[in-house]
């Protein structure tokens, strides 16, 4: 599970990725709203072919949407990443626009370990991390619960241990 998905920060880092289940549960996600459209543009497209001609390029433009919109999701799921390092959590994120997130481990306020109805059919968690100045929160999504759980405690201990060493 581990790749480099290093960029100017923390580009010697090598970074965890997310469960590749994670990019098939977000694809889904966005199904729920492409295939009614898809379906209702097939419908008008055969209801009024004779009437207008070019409606069915509608549904062909969905469709195309809808190829290079799950393109790019799997790629933005590719592209999360995070590493445990000596005194903070890097987690990365982005394709075009990368942001990287540094949470010092004595900041650490809490860690929250989430996983809704559709994460739990796929098995996974989304760690979310709180520290007393919101620009520093983070978030990983896509985690294997078991991963999720053993990152939560980790991060826990570790916040302890660096927060009392303040």
């Amino acid at each position: 599970m581990n790749r480099d998905l290093s960029f100017s920060i923390g580009a010697d880092v090598p970074f965890n990725r997310v469960s590749p289940k994670y990019g098939l549960k977000e694809v889904l996600a966005s199904m729920t709203l492409l295939v009614p459209l898809l379906i209702a543009g097939m419908v008008f497209a055969i209801i009024f072919n004779s009437e207008v001609p070019w409606l069915h390029l509608i549904w062909i433009a969905v469709l195309a949407y809808g190829i290079i919109s799950t393109i790019i999701i799997l790629r933005q799921a590719r592209a999360i990443g995070y590493a445990e390092r000596e005194d903070d959590l890097l987690v990365r994120r982005g394709i075009m626009f990368h942001r990287a997130t540094v949470v010092p481990y004595g900041r650490l306020q809490f860690v929250d370990v989430d996983a809704g109805p559709i994460d739990r059919m796929f098995g996974l968690a989304t760690v979310k991390l709180h520290t007393a100045s919101a620009a520093t929160d983070a978030t990983i999504p896509g985690l294997p619960r078991a991963e999720a759980d053993r990152l939560r405690d980790s991060l826990s201990g570790l916040g302890q241990a660096n927060l009392a060493g303040l």
